[in-house]
């Protein structure tokens, strides 16, 4: 993350944003104190990541039973 102040961030906001867009983080600080973080609307998706729900989801038993015959027959149209 890069501390960036309100003057700087206004000479060179064409360039911030650009690079923004590139994935780098920004804040802009007034003097030494952070005020606003710069970030682009559509950020990038992360993508998938292996493990992402892990200990969110249970399977119980009842996973593993035989699906009920009307069920079986939809599958297999």
């Amino acid at each position: 993350m890069t501390l960036t102040t309100i003057h700087a961030a206004k000479t060179h906001l064409s360039r911030l944003i650009q690079r923004a867009c590139n994935g780098e983080d920004f804040v802009i600080a007034r003097g030494k104190t952070p005020l606003v973080h710069l970030v682009p609307v559509d950020a990038p998706e992360q993508g998938r990541r292996f493990g992402a729900l892990s200990g969110k989801a249970r399977v119980d038993d009842a996973f593993f039973e035989p699906l009920p015959v009307d069920e079986l027959d939809a599958w297999n149209q």
